[in-house]
């Protein structure tokens, strides 16, 4: 071959090299925005969905029929049952003895009285009995649904707080059956739990509580907070001393929806605790006295 066929023959080799050349990278950078594409759409269909869970939190959180009271009812046992002193005793050796029961009567009055009441009752993570007259809830609905959703257990205390022991059985299951049935209509629950006003409910009384599924109980430890007057002095440190000066184990304590009572709580229940004592939740009491 001659120079110039030689010459002619490398030229045409040079230009087609870098003719593929320019090729592939032309390919390689169309190509390459797809595998990541691809690779995102994978990513992100095996990561969950922010969007989702957000969502069904709150809407589980709030559903009005998943509230806080129903659903720590299903979960308190049965430890203790009452006995014929009214003492709340445990149903095993091993469970703690060196409890008290804290209840209130004659409400609901006030949500001036129930709120700091109920505020005190958190602060210790206590549980209390409200013995509620039908007459005060038909006046008041909201207050006796202002102590249903703060958590407090609501007990029947007749509609009258009249004396039942010598009434006639229809009268005392009038005044029974009727506060269940507005304490039903209003909260949904009826109570478990029946006082008798003064103490004084009879065998009709016992009998019509039983059959309306409530334990029957009067107190075993009573803070006489009843006989005390807005102008006495010293009425906080008169009421920690009668239920200090009574207490024993299982003490069913009496008390009431009365301003002095809310003011001296919070030192009564400390002292309670400083004692060794603990608050029994009512629900974890049988509906049977034995």
């Amino acid at each position: 071959m001659g120079k110039a066929t030689i010459t002619l023959l490398l030229a045409a080799c040079l230009l087609s090299a870098c003719s593929n050349s320019g090729n592939t990278g032309s390919q390689a950078a169309e190509k390459t925005p797809q595998p990541a594409a691809a690779t995102e759409a994978a990513e992100t269909a095996a990561s969950p969905a922010p969007e989702v869970t957000a969502s069904a939190a709150p809407e589980a959180t709030a559903s009005p029929e998943a509230t806080p009271a129903a659903a720590s009812d299903a979960q308190v046992p049965l430890l203790y049952h009452m006995n014929k002193n009214y003492d709340i005793v445990p149903n095993d050796p091993i469970t703690n003895k060196k409890v008290v029961l804290l209840t209130f009567d004659d409400g609901p009055k006030e949500a001036e009285l129930i709120n700091p009441l109920m505020d005190t009752l958190d602060k210790h993570k206590a549980k209390a009995i409200f013995f509620v007259n039908g007459y005060r809830v038909k006046e008041h609905p909201e207050l006796l649904e202002l102590i249903h959703k703060r958590g407090g257990v609501l007990g029947n205390h007749s509609w009258d707080h009249i004396v039942l022991k010598d009434k006639p059985e229809a009268e005392v299951k009038k005044q029974i059956e009727d506060v269940q049935r507005i304490v039903k209509e209003i909260t949904g629950e009826t109570p478990h739990f029946f006082r008798p006003p003064h103490g004084a409910g009879g065998d009709v009384g016992k009998k019509i509580a039983a059959a309306n599924g409530m334990l029957y109980m009067t107190w075993s430890n009573g803070s006489l907070d009843w006989e005390m007057k807005a102008k006495d002095a010293g009425k906080t440190e008169k009421l920690i001393k009668n239920v200090t000066d009574q207490l024993h184990s299982g003490s069913n304590i009496l008390m009431h929806e009365l301003p002095w009572t809310v003011e001296a709580l919070d030192t009564l229940l400390t002292t309670l605790e400083g004692k060794g004592y603990s608050f029994v939740d009512p629900r974890s009491i049988e509906l049977k006295m034995r």
